[in-house]
């Protein structure tokens, strides 16, 4: 089974590929979602680090339904990070009436070719997760990351299995959210063959008038997690 870690910084980068992860997922701000991370970051990881890049495009928080400009900005950050030399692209975008956006997704697609696709999880926010999977698997997504459409993936596990399924091999469901070295066997018993986690822990800096609290990937919990699959 593949692990992929969830990583904000250098650092959680960094500690992942120390800890043994098969792959990372690039972003920036894990406190609102995650975010498309800067530019300086992801050539810092690319130049540095050898584990597998995937970079999450997301212009801002919130919902996932884009403007002209923001669009615009999603397409120039996928030819960014071609040109970085990135392995894979996370993005997605959803219409205002809870279905994919099939046009605009699919100009992601297209523009992140050859690199493999795959649709973040704001297909938890799609109201008909069957008809949203036969839709990406029509545009030739790589994978679909997804909780099962609950706030963790093993309380999702139900509609995760009956994804899988109907998947049938023509798209990886990557489930995600609260994975842990405690349930991580569950997916693996259960035929999936990647799964998604941050493995962080909360970091309180010191010595600092303004400054909050840091998370970060941790080695020991993405080791025990790996140990447990």
């Amino acid at each position: 089974m593949l692990l992929e870690i969830c990583t904000n910084s250098f650092q959680s980068a960094k500690n992942a590929q120390d800890a043994g992860a098969h792959r990372i997922e690039l972003c920036q701000e894990l406190s609102v979602g995650g975010i498309t991370p800067s530019y300086g970051l992801i050539k810092q990881v690319i130049e540095n680090l050898k584990i597998p890049v995937f970079v999450l495009i997301r212009p801002r928080s919130g919902n996932f339904i884009y403007s002209d400009d923001e669009f615009k900005i999603m397409t120039r950050d996928i030819e960014l990070c071609k040109k970085l030399g990135c392995h894979g692209i996370v993005s997605g975008v959803l219409n205002s009436i809870q279905t994919i956006d099939i046009e605009r997704t699919k100009v992601l697609i297209e523009l992140s070719k050859p690199l493999s696709f795959t649709f973040h999880r704001a297909f938890d926010e799609v109201a008909n997760p069957e008809d949203a999977l036969r839709q990406l698997i029509d545009l030739d997504v790589t994978r679909v990351l997804t909780s099962g459409q609950q706030s963790t993936a093993i309380k999702g596990l139900e509609l995760l299995n009956q994804l899988k399924q109907l998947a049938n091999g023509r798209i990886t469901i990557l489930p995600g959210s609260g994975i842990n070295a405690k349930n991580a066997n569950c997916f693996k018993v259960a035929g999936f063959t990647e799964i998604h986690a941050s493995a962080s822990s909360v970091i309180q800096q010191e010595n600092s008038l303004f400054s909050k609290p840091q998370t970060v990937s941790n080695v020991q919990k993405i080791k025990a997690i790996l140990d447990a699959i």
